[in-house]
């Protein structure tokens, strides 16, 4: 996971939203909008959640009205992400995990060299320009911390991919597997010199004459490439009238429809262009190559890898939350909540019905916690 102090947000935006949300401090302090095994979100909490998101997303309103509609839209969201990160702090605190000293000095240090902060001073400048604290440094980077060790430990370690997953996901996405073919061409241009007003009927049927007598004279035999040094108006004769290798999946549809069909050593008709009457000659071709299943491992294992790992983490919070007291003080945002909830993708089914979650058993004791619990932090897993 990567740290760094978070970055500066335009002031007229924060104003904005808080001109929207505005309430008297005390109530900001002391608002509770839901209680997750006795942890809390509070209207404050949510309000910096919320101009996080929106940093983080690139989110700029442009007014009152529409930051109002941004945030009706983006709170559901938010707050499923505050309750899945309580619930896996809460985990991680349960199983024990803790940052040392040790780790916050190393991360710290990284922070620090990551935005060229060399001495104590200008690191401190900076956390009071992010309106932080060492201590509220301390608090984010455990946080993370915890975090990522619950996602690596008890889910990612799980994640396995068979070799039947990685032939059917190979042959269901041939195309990201495919690398296109290419073509290249020679061409000769002869232009049609412009001039105001109607075309001049006699320079563009010499334009054609000329072009029909360079195709017969590459027809017979002379050399394209030396045809077109010598006749082409195209910048490409310096080459011969050499363009390319082109790939095939970037050619416009009707380029494509024409050398589709061509052979390495086709030449084309005439054709009438924008600029004039244009000759084409296949230079060379490839053919689209597919990677077989052993070819494309690495990127296959990547993609099923990410794929998996979005389920499952799925899998996991939703095994949190169903184990959780959940306790919502606000009736609206509960609502927001439950109905953005249902509109979520529905997971697939588990094929391999993940085991439960160790019970935590209080020290000196077998009998595990009742469900719904809250779980000491210093407490051990009786299994881990």
């Amino acid at each position: 996971m990567q740290l760094r102090p978070r970055r500066l947000w335009p002031v007229l935006l924060v104003a904005m939203l808080v001109s929207v949300t505005a309430r008297p401090s005390a109530e900001l302090i002391e608002a509770v909008l839901v209680k997750v095994n006795g942890d809390i979100l509070t209207k404050t909490d949510l309000e910096q959640r919320q101009v996080q998101y929106m940093r983080e997303k690139n989110l700029q309103p442009a007014d009152d009205a529409s930051l109002k509609k941004t945030i009706e839209e983006i709170t559901p969201e938010v707050v499923s992400e505050a309750i899945d990160e309580m619930l896996l702090v809460q985990r991680g605190k349960a199983l024990n995990y803790k940052m040392t000293d040790e780790d916050f000095d190393r991360v710290v240090q990284n922070i620090r060299k990551e935005n060229k902060l060399e001495t104590d001073e200008a690191f401190q400048a900076a956390l009071k320009q992010e309106g932080m604290t060492l201590p509220e440094l301390h608090k984010s980077l455990e946080r993370r911390m915890l975090i990522a060790r619950v996602t690596q430990n008890e889910v990612m370690t799980k994640v396995g991919i068979t070799e039947e997953e990685a032939r059917k996901y190979h042959s269901e996405h041939l195309k990201d597997f495919t690398k296109p073919g290419t073509v290249a061409i020679r061409e000769i241009l002869v232009k049609v010199p412009l001039e105001n007003g109607p075309i001049n009927a006699a320079a563009d049927q010499a334009a054609k004459q000329k072009a029909d007598d360079l195709r017969k004279r590459a027809l017979a035999g002379e050399s394209f490439d030396q045809l077109a040094s010598e006749f082409s108006d195209s910048p490409s004769k310096a080459n011969g009238g050499l363009i390319g290798p082109l790939n095939m999946s970037e050619l416009t549809p009707a380029f494509k429809k024409l050398v589709d069909p061509m052979k390495v050593g086709d030449i084309s008709e005439v054709l009438r262009g924008q600029g004039g009457y244009q000759i084409i000659k296949i230079e060379s071709r490839t053919a689209d190559e597919v990677m077989s299943p052993e070819a494309a491992h690495d990127k296959i294992a990547d993609a099923l890898y990410e794929e998996k790992r979005q389920v499952y983490i799925r899998r996991y919070l939703n095994k949190l939350r169903a184990q959780a007291t959940i306790e919502w003080k606000n009736e609206e945002i509960r609502k927001a909540f439950e109905s953005w909830a249902a509109a979520q993708p529905v997971l697939p089914p588990d094929p391999n019905a993940a085991p439960e979650l160790p019970a935590i058993s209080k020290p000196g004791s077998s009998k595990p916690i009742p469900k719904g619990s809250p779980t000491p932090e210093k407490e051990k897993p009786q299994n881990n």
